[in-house]
């Protein structure tokens, strides 16, 4: 299997299975001269560790990582970094009815037949157990990119379902479980109620979640193929049960007119951002806004047709520990992969035009 490693100069390569001994990430191309600790990236994966509600899988793990290379005397050397995260509370018997089997919706089909061989332990490779180590390495990312440009990362659900989430602070993300950037009660009340339902059901619901980058200077990405836009949609892809990516006003923009859709420019700064902080696949300075679409879980309880090995007919159910809706820990997942896109292009701009200054002024 390829596929497993991301980014150019800044390049993360994951590895470890669901059920296996262990999980991590080798993060190759961080800059030298950064003081780094498990410290650092700890509280990442405590916002993203698996137990914390009664809303998402009951898996009980620490998710503690431990920084195996790469740092010495508390300082990055510029040489690989490898994370590793035990993997503490493996349940792999819940599920032996689905070995010969096939979920709808999941990754069990594909994998099948394009190895041959697949691991149904927790959904192997393919599982968002994976998502760990990409926390881990966006932690690391975010860092650097705070201390050497002033880049921070917001992030929050905005629907559960069909339940619209109106965006009113990120001061109010870290009070809810649902990663919800709001103080309204009777709202988050609701949201309880209709997770509890789900769980109770056996069945599962998407989300969506936006992301921003605030602090990312203009100029940033390459204006054919490695557009900045382009790589972040790429990356939240690579998130698993992303569906779909909007920069900016995404779809939206279909109703809108020119008129409306082209941030004017005055010389205070531009007017709106209805591109999302890039245009023509460079930054403009602005807070680069990003949103996902997250498809409903494929392990749910509720039986469902489908077939197995041989082509025969069958019913298949899904035990074990699973979220109900994948999307209420996904927003520290979404601002890991944002970061990874930025330092890569932050660390391209830097190869190719360093410290070049223009005749224009930059506009906030």
């Amino acid at each position: 299997m390829s596929g497993n490693s991301f980014g150019k100069l800044f390049s993360v390569t994951t590895f470890g299975e669901s059920h296996g001994p262990a999980i991590g990430c080798v993060i190759d191309g961080c800059p030298p001269g950064m003081a780094l600790s498990e410290a650092d990236i700890q509280p990442e994966l405590d916002r993203r560790k698996p137990g914390t509600s009664r809303h998402v899988t009951q898996r009980q793990e620490a998710d503690r990582v431990q920084i195996l290379s790469g740092v010495y005397q508390g300082v990055t050397t510029g040489t690989p970094i490898a994370l590793l995260i035990q993997n503490e509370d493996q349940r792999s018997k819940d599920y032996g009815n689905i070995t010969e089997t096939f979920r709808p919706g999941h990754a069990d089909y594909t994998y099948w037949h394009k190895y041959g061989v697949r691991d149904p332990r927790g959904g192997g490779r393919s599982s968002a157990r994976l998502t760990a180590p990409i926390v881990g390495a966006g932690a690391v990312a975010k860092k650097w990119l705070r201390e050497q440009h002033g880049t921070e990362f917001f992030g929050c659900m905005r629907q559960l379902g069909d339940i619209v989430v109106p965006f009113q602070s990120f001061e109010h993300v870290h009070a809810n479980p649902f990663f919800a950037a709001t103080a309204d009660a009777q709202l988050l009340a609701r949201m309880e109620a209709a997770m509890d339902e789900l769980r109770r059901a056996g069945d599962s619901i998407g989300a969506r979640i936006d992301v921003v980058a605030r602090g990312v200077p203009v100029g940033w990405g390459q204006p054919i193929y490695d557009k900045l836009d382009a790589d972040i949609a790429y990356a939240m892809m690579g998130i698993n049960a992303v569906k779909g990516v909007e920069i900016g006003a995404g779809f939206a923009s279909v109703a809108q007119k020119g008129s409306e859709h082209g941030d004017e420019l005055t010389p205070e700064g531009f007017v709106g951002n209805n591109a999302g902080g890039v245009l023509g696949g460079i930054s403009t300075g602005q807070d680069v806004t990003v949103s996902i679409a997250i498809k409903p879980t494929s392990s749910i309880r509720t039986p469902r047709r489908s077939i197995d090995k041989d082509g025969n007919p069958v019913m298949v159910e899904t035990f074990g520990r699973h979220d109900p809706c994948v999307g209420i820990r996904a927003t520290p997942i979404a601002e890991a992969m944002l970061a990874l896109v930025l330092i890569d292009h932050a660390l391209m701009h830097r190869a190719q035009c360093g410290d070049v200054k223009v005749g224009t002024p930059k506009l906030g």
